[in-house]
């Protein structure tokens, strides 16, 4: 028996559902950078339902230059009752603290990412010893490579490799050879140690100990490879041996040792930096020749040789060329164009590119600060005080230590009492996003505004000195 057929009406479609457009990183940058409520902020982060790691990574970038900042945004979101930080947002954190010289809240951080089981990793200590090197305090930093297994995390010879890095890039090449002859039977040193001890020596323009290195390499029984060539290529050049390095070139391919990007890039920076422009494009010309395909590096290098010694206008051809077969320039590509046209006076040019940038990469704050720096030199006060808003109000790249370094000297030179005023300002903005001011800088600013009678607002920059903790001359105000 057949039953009843029923008229029934089934709906496929699914209910509406709203979907709410991803946070944008630069938004709230801007909020955290403008709030002074740290309960609403708190609200704010949290009303945001799902942190993504790169969403955090992105906000501690663009926060990177008001480190205090930074770190209230990490610790805030900390609270959020979804969001668990990754081991990478707490190595920002970590590089933040550090460079800030909040040691504490360095080591507290260590601690917290262990108890999470995050780590810290060898990537942890290398930041953590490469910010005490960066502060004076190497010593320091060697006990804190020596000490990673006690924070449950064993040392290798890559980790090894890497705080021999630290050490040689932060001219302490001697340190590093002395940590070098200790521990290598430890670490098995191979090919790589020894070229980063090489690359140290060369950093300090000691080629001759360099070369040491290399045939202390071969008689341990490790092959010289293609990277420690161009690193000792590159010292000779870096030290002003133009005849050596060039001869160490021809012995290369007399050797038949392959010349690669690197070898010709190095050259034609060398010889470039040291005048010969016409043998410096000779090369690049052998080098796309000899079926070596140019990099954005190697462009990058002869667009900055005929900027600093032909002329800017052979440079924009070149940026043409480069353009042309299809290479991308990067933010360095921009950069020294952007310097070469500052430097010829053709200011306006510059900001043209500054502007076309935008299509390629994002100015960084070595972009706004040469463009400041330029300005400043020209005596534009007011135009370099406007791009220092569009960088402090941008959220994407914040002013550094070097922007406010060359402001605050900027406003000395009219000799005005409202420069005066300004410059105190920026002493006291840049000591609130955890940058130390030099002694000098203090004086400075303290002498010029005592002399133009603003000593109610010296008052206010001994205090900010204390809170600094760079306490000067006494002065009786």
């Amino acid at each position: 028996m057949k039953l009843p057929r029923k008229n029934l009406k089934i709906s496929l479609k699914t209910p509406p559902t709203t979907v709410s457009p991803p946070p944008d990183a630069a938004a709230i940058s801007e909020s955290i950078l403008k709030s002074d409520n740290p309960e609403s902020l708190t609200q704010t982060l949290h009303s945001i339902p799902n942190w993504s790691p790169d969403l955090v990574q992105t906000v501690l970038k663009r926060l990177w230059n008001h480190g205090p900042k930074a770190l209230q945004f990490f610790h805030l979101l900390d609270t959020h009752p979804s969001h668990r930080h990754s081991a990478a947002a707490f190595d920002h954190a970590i590089d933040i603290s550090a460079r800030l010289r909040d040691y504490r809240t360095t080591w507290t951080l260590v601690s917290n990412m262990r108890s999470r089981k995050l780590g810290p990793s060898p990537k942890t200590f290398a930041i953590i010893t490469e910010r005490y090197v960066s502060a004076g305090k190497a010593d320091k930093a060697m006990k804190i490579f020596l000490s990673m297994h006690e924070h449950g995390c064993q040392q290798d010879l890559n980790s090894f490799n890497t705080f021999l890095d630290v050490l040689c890039k932060s001219k302490r090449a001697e340190m590093a050879y002395k940590l070098f002859k200790i521990l290598r039977g430890r670490f098995k040193a191979d090919a790589v140690s020894y070229n980063i001890i090489a690359n140290g020596f060369c950093l300090k323009k000691q080629t001759p100990r360099a070369l040491e290195i290399m045939k202390e390499m071969v008689e341990r029984g490790l092959e010289p490879t293609l990277t420690t060539y161009n690193i000792l290529l590159k010292g000779y050049f870096k030290a002003g041996q133009i005849k050596e390095g060039w001869e160490f070139f021809l012995q290369m391919k007399k050797r038949k040792i392959e010349i690669d990007v690197v070898s010709y890039t190095t050259v034609v920076h060398g010889l470039g930096v040291a005048g010969r422009v016409e043998k410096s494009r000779e090369v690049f010309n052998e080098m796309v020749g000899a079926g070596v395909l140019p990099s954005v590096v190697t462009y990058n290098s002869l667009i900055q040789i005929l900027c600093k010694k032909d002329n800017v206008d052979n440079a924009l051809k070149v940026f043409d060329e480069m353009l042309s077969k299809g290479y991308s320039p990067n933010a360095t590509t921009y950069n020294v164009v952007i310097r070469g046209l500052c430097h010829a006076g053709k200011m306006d040019k510059a900001i043209e590119y500054m502007d076309r940038m935008r299509d390629d990469c994002v100015p960084n704050d070595q972009t706004f600060n040469l463009v400041i720096r330029y300005y400043c030199e020209d005596g534009e006060i007011e135009k370099a005080l406007g791009v220092f808003e569009k960088m402090n109000n941008g959220g994407n790249c914040l002013p550094n230590l070097d922007t406010y370094n060359v402001l605050i000297g900027a406003m000395f030179v009219r000799k005005k009492s409202e420069d005066l005023l300004i410059a105190g300002k920026l002493l006291v903005e840049m000591v609130d996003r955890g940058f130390l001011p030099r002694r000098f800088t203090f004086n400075r600013v303290l002498n010029g505004l005592m002399l133009t009678g603003n000593q109610g607002f010296a008052q206010e920059i001994l205090r900010v000195q204390s809170k600094s903790g760079r306490l000067a001359r006494q002065f009786r105000l």
